[in-house]
């Protein structure tokens, strides 16, 4: 169990910035506000337009409010740390703090698994589309996405819980992630390491395999379509969910599976800043801008908030 003897954290965040940290904190807070503001509207759109009560867009708002978590539990203390330079939490702030970080990524990429197998089975077998992705199978995955990824963060939580705390007490982060805590800890942090490897092959490298096999299909099915419009229609049905994979994935392969030898800490912080702040705001946009049912939903819901006005 944690000792008392490092109770405060003091996190220097962005401290060699100087004179750009109030540019950093006004770039910081608008991407925040957008980052809500967006993710929100999908979340409305999508339950109040019957149009998209579908599986794929009842997992985006999942996606949504995954975001919403992440972003929410982060950025506040991060612009805290841009405008004073420096800023510290409590140590169980901080092991709080890990765990609802943790857990949006770990559900994040369990529900861009099930985007991917939903987009795999609109394309592959649409004609058996509607009879699997029935909404109870659709309730199940959701469930299963965010018990699995609340129980796998837990036990790491947990673990992390009995180890000793006792410094250094000065990081040079923005957040509480798990090299954070091993680097607070004073105790024999191996069994947290090796658990935090095993958490990362099973949300990272399992679901990002089943991805990848489900994607291999989709490509020899649309290759399979003889005109050049069918094939650009089938292949707009997952775009969205493509890039917003690729991005997310991305950072996290480079962030968690590629050997940190060699890597700095400036380098570590930007990735960290892609799938902490950038990926919960480009999200929305990716889904929105290029969907036309999105859009229209949009549309639908403004012309009646006029006629009522």
């Amino acid at each position: 169990m944690y000792t008392r003897n490092s109770t405060t954290i003091l996190f220097l965040g962005f401290h060699n910035l100087d004179t750009f940290n109030l540019a950093l904190f006004t770039l910081l807070l608008i991407i925040y506000i957008v980052t809500i503001c967006g993710n929100l509207l999908i979340i409305v759109l999508v339950f109040c337009s019957k149009t998209l009560h579908s599986p794929m867009y009842i997992f985006l708002t999942q996606l949504s409010i995954s975001d919403i978590m992440l972003t929410t539990d982060i950025s506040p203390n991060m612009l805290n740390i841009v405008l004073h330079e420096q800023t510290s939490i409590s140590l169980s702030s901080c092991i709080t703090q890990f765990y609802f970080s943790s857990l949006s990524l770990v559900s994040e990429c369990f529900i861009l698994t099930v985007m991917s197998y939903d987009r795999y089975l609109a394309i592959c077998t649409p004609l058996h589309y509607a009879s699997i992705m029935n909404p109870s199978v659709c309730s199940k995955f959701i469930f299963v996405s965010w018990f699995w990824g609340c129980s796998l963060v837990l036990m790491l939580t947990l673990s992390i819980c009995q180890l000793e705390f006792c410094g250094p007490s000065t990081v040079d982060h923005f957040f509480c992630d798990l090299n954070v805590l091993v680097q607070l800890s004073c105790s024999d942090a191996s069994i947290v390491q090796a658990e935090g490897i095993l958490l990362s092959i099973h949300v990272i490298v399992l679901p990002f395999l089943v991805i990848v096999v489900s994607y291999t299909y989709i490509v020899m099915t649309i290759s399979k379509i003889f005109s050049f419009s069918g094939r650009l229609k089938s292949f707009s049905t997952c775009s969205s969910h493509l890039t917003v994979v690729s991005i997310f994935y991305g950072t996290l392969i480079a962030m968690y599976m590629c050997p940190k030898e060699g890597q700095s800490q400036i380098i570590t912080k930007i990735l960290v800043m892609l799938y902490t702040v950038f990926t919960p705001l480009l999200n929305p946009f990716i889904y929105s801008l290029r969907n036309k049912d999105i859009k229209e939903a949009l549309r639908n819901v403004l012309i009646r908030k006029k006629v009522t006005i």
